[in-house]
């Protein structure tokens, strides 16, 4: 099957991109593999003529949106996000007029639609950048609470939260995290900046996935704790074969990262079918605030 999937992927033109939290058998045979905003830059200066992205819908949606003259394959058009789904244009637009005029930053796991409200877009390896580029001393930040509670602790501005947050990153307790630690004396803790503040007060290091990926390869320490989704143990441990990691909590798994099967690639590429397209009045306003934040992408 993997076979056919290449072949097909030749036979198309079409570029196969597979996020950290896919499982390995995915990743093994992704052209591209990385956070979903990385994955959408490269793959739109690519010469490729379809994108077929293995993560979840907002994904599929930001590569449409950087790249509207590609076709955008989601192999599996239920694999959701819940956070992306804690805010909608009709909310977001209610939060807006009942606060005074301020720039609004969505973090990149959010629907084209709300990206096309905003004033910028953020990832969790830029939100501090994006927040303090701003000259207004007040700013809403979207979906992510603990996001935006990171981002304060790094700014003087006040921050206006909204209710959302990772139910996987969220339920990670600091019992869980002690308890590795227990375990592991001598590892890394590293924590990604969607866990709730409590984690992040007794993390080492805060990064993104691919910040992950990254310190663990330059870092002299040999063994770490790692506190997201646990598919990203599977490019650290090829990235760095000699050193160890740790899940801080075996429950930090996400269904909906793991929905899109290798029969799902193949279908829908023999197909052509699960197509993710943005309409082109959304796009418009939703790749402004993308390009945005491109200058703090790290």
């Amino acid at each position: 099957m993997k076979t056919k999937i290449r072949k097909l992927l030749e036979k198309r033109n079409a570029i196969l991109l597979a996020h950290n939290y896919q499982p390995p058998e995915i990743q093994d045979i992704a052209d591209l593999c990385g956070d979903s905003l990385e994955l959408s830059i490269k793959a739109a200066a690519t010469d490729a003529s379809i994108i077929v992205f293995c993560g979840v819908h907002f994904m599929a949606e930001t590569a449409s949106i950087l790249s509207p003259e590609k076709t955008v394959l989601l192999p599996n058009l239920n694999a959701g996000c819940p956070m992306a789904d804690m805010v909608t244009a009709k909310t977001l637009k209610a939060k807006i007029k009942s606060l005074p005029s301020m720039p609004v930053i969505t973090y990149v796991n959010s629907t084209a639609e709300v990206k096309a409200l905003s004033t910028a877009c953020c990832t969790s390896a830029n939100v501090v950048d994006v927040v303090n580029s701003f000259t207004e001393k007040e700013i809403l930040m979207i979906p992510d609470k603990n996001l935006a509670m990171y981002a304060a602790t790094k700014t003087d501005k006040k921050l206006h939260l909204w209710e959302g947050y990772c139910p996987i990153h969220d339920n990670l307790s600091t019992k869980d995290v002690k308890s590795a630690k227990k375990k592991h004396p001598d590892a890394v803790f590293m924590a990604h900046p969607e866990c709730n503040p409590k984690i992040l007060e007794i993390a080492d290091v805060i990064l993104s996935t691919s910040g992950m990926i990254k310190y663990a390869v330059q870092s002299k320490n040999k063994s770490f704790i790692i506190g997201t989704e646990n598919g990203i143990m599977y490019p650290l441990k090829k990235a760095n074969p000699d050193k160890m990691f740790y899940c801080a909590s075996d429950s930090m798994e996400c269904s909906d990262m793991k929905k899109i099967s290798i029969d799902d690639i193949f279908n829908c590429l023999e197909n052509m079918n699960c197509e993710v397209y943005v309409n082109e009045d959304i796009r418009i306003n939703a790749v402004k605030a993308v390009k945005r934040m491109l200058d703090f992408t790290k």
